[in-house]
């Protein structure tokens, strides 16, 4: 029985020699997120200032053009780094401290579902399942005076809940990159590491 746990786990060991892929892929699927996010708020700059800083419809965060400078910058400069994979473990500490902004300031009201699932969901809420409600009368609307066909052609229509789910997630990957770094063969801090770093 040892021996053959032995010889499963040596077969298992095999696939480290590409392990280098798992930092890559969270890296290139983080990359577009973070690149959205930042430059859409630096391309409309004032009106970001005015959501991270107002009370009433915004976030009311204190020193909002600070704020939402210090957030654009990160996430686009952020998504330039995990892309080349330089200081990728640095840059993973500010891009974490946005998801928590997020997540507790943006989303956390609207409980866990990013999409609204109905009363089935062991994550549902009272606000998921009355937007589930509204969904469906939405969509009774539409197929009475639309093309529902068309417009469901590419995929079935939701609602957006906008809760935690995808900053927390977001959140763990870069917490896997925090402890893992860049991967090994395909970033800047591998080479730079084996260059300079070596003792």
């Amino acid at each position: 029985m040892k021996r053959t746990f032995n010889k499963l786990y040596e077969i298992l060991n095999i696939t480290k020699s590409a392990d280098f892929l798992a930092p890559l892929a969270l890296r290139l699927y983080l990359v577009p997120i973070f690149w959205t996010a930042g430059t859409k708020k630096l391309a409309n700059m004032d009106s970001t200032i005015e959501w991270f800083g107002n009370p009433d419809w915004g976030l009311g965060l204190p020193f909002p053009e600070i704020m939402a400078w210090a957030a654009a910058l990160t996430e686009s400069g952020g998504a330039i780094l995990l892309l080349v994979g330089l200081a990728v473990r640095w840059i993973t500490i500010p891009l974490m401290v946005t998801m928590l902004v997020a997540m507790f300031t943006v989303h956390w009201k609207n409980g866990w579902l990013a999409i609204a699932e109905g009363s089935g969901s062991l994550f549902a809420n009272d606000r998921t399942v009355a937007a589930i409600e509204r969904l469906d009368v939405a969509k009774e609307i539409l197929r009475e005076h639309g093309n529902y066909s068309w417009l469901t052609e590419h995929g079935s229509l939701v609602m957006l809940n906008n809760g935690i789910e995808f900053a927390a997630t977001y959140f763990i990957m870069l917490l896997v990159l925090f402890f893992y770094g860049a991967g090994r063969y395909l970033s800047i801090d591998y080479w730079f590491k084996n260059r300079w770093l070596k003792t």
